[in-house]
């Protein structure tokens, strides 16, 4: 039987981790949707949105990949941005209406060095930070973005992060008096731009919002080797689909490889517990093929599986396409 096959009829892979440069103006399921048409298979899932201002960093998971997105989803994340302030909006970002612009004096008085120490005084290390209220978290069941659009008044409770690095790279006053503040923001998962953005607005007394976000890095993965997605007026016989880390490769960047013996193989995809690791924490159970088969954790003196990939080595025929 043939290898499976994509819309142009070319052969993909099984399972495989895909990371992707998002260009601005998709939404992370403009993302997920094309690379359904590129990989052949409705099997396919993010691991973190970003807004659709947005551009960089989106992992993907194909097929079984999309199992390891829940250990890949906390991981931290590195972004550059810009930030004005000056003026605030209903949605935080450049893509909302403007509510309040500050006058020409209160901007007059704010200069880089106050910017600098309202950063390192309130926006660095652990901080309880309010979400933006046109995220994607859900209140009673409705995300909070759809409320906000119909017109409701949303309050989101405040979370703790960790914001390990807020580097001020320039600080610009525009023709306009406004500051456009450039950073790059090492955080925690769960952490808001656009909420610092609102922050660091509120505390210099003048308002502020995001107008621009790259996402740099997703813990070991960087942007710099992530690829790019066809947009829908490339014929599917000229699609190139951008290049695949297996879930063997992906998961050894994030924990510590442990090599299984045929033994252990067998006992992890019958659901026993193998003997426990030297390493702590969780570790990526590797087979002699290189292949994953499971994530473990060490509890009670044993190696307990929090996920098993077992290997299905029969052909599984050519995917359906989304």
């Amino acid at each position: 039987m043939p290898e499976p096959t994509n819309a142009a009829g070319r052969s993909v892979p099984d399972d495989a981790i895909v990371l992707v440069d998002k260009p601005a103006h998709w939404t992370s399921h403009d993302v997920v949707a094309r690379a359904r048409r590129v990989f052949g298979t409705r099997r396919v899932g993010h691991a973190g949105t970003l807004d659709p201002m947005a551009t960089g960093l989106l992992i993907l998971g194909i097929e079984r990949g999309t199992k390891l997105l829940t250990h890949l989803v906390g991981l931290d994340k590195v972004y550059s941005a810009t930030i004005r302030l000056g003026q605030t909006t209903i949605t935080d970002d450049a893509e909302g209406e403007v509510t309040e612009t500050a006058s020409a004096e209160a901007l007059a008085a704010l200069d880089e060095q106050r910017v600098r120490e309202l950063v390192d005084a309130h926006l660095t290390g652990e901080i309880d930070q309010v979400p933006s209220a046109v995220s994607a978290i859900k209140v009673d069941g409705v995300r909070s973005y759809a409320r906000v659009r119909s017109g409701q008044q949303v309050e989101l409770k405040a979370r703790a992060i960790t914001i390990y690095t807020f580097e001020i790279t320039a600080v610009r006053r525009t023709p306009a008096g406004f500051l456009d503040v450039e950073a790059r923001v090492h955080c925690s998962s769960g952490t808001y731009i656009r909420a610092l953005a609102r922050d660091l607005g509120q505390l210099a007394g003048v308002g502020g919002h995001l107008t621009a976000l790259r996402r740099i890095s997703v813990g070991p993965f960087s942007v710099d080797e992530a690829g790019t997605l066809p947009g829908r007026e490339v014929p599917v016989d000229q699609i190139v689909a951008p290049p695949t880390l297996t879930l063997a490769d992906a998961a050894g960047r994030v924990f510590p490889v442990r090599a299984l013996d045929d033994q252990e193989v067998i006992d992890l995809g019958h659901g026993k517990r193998l003997r426990a690791s030297a390493q702590p924490g969780l570790t990526a159970a590797v087979d002699a093929a290189g292949r994953l088969r499971g994530i473990l954790t060490n509890r009670a003196g044993q190696a307990r599986s929090v996920l098993v990939l077992p290997i299905d080595d029969a052909p599984r025929g050519n995917k359906r396409e989304g």
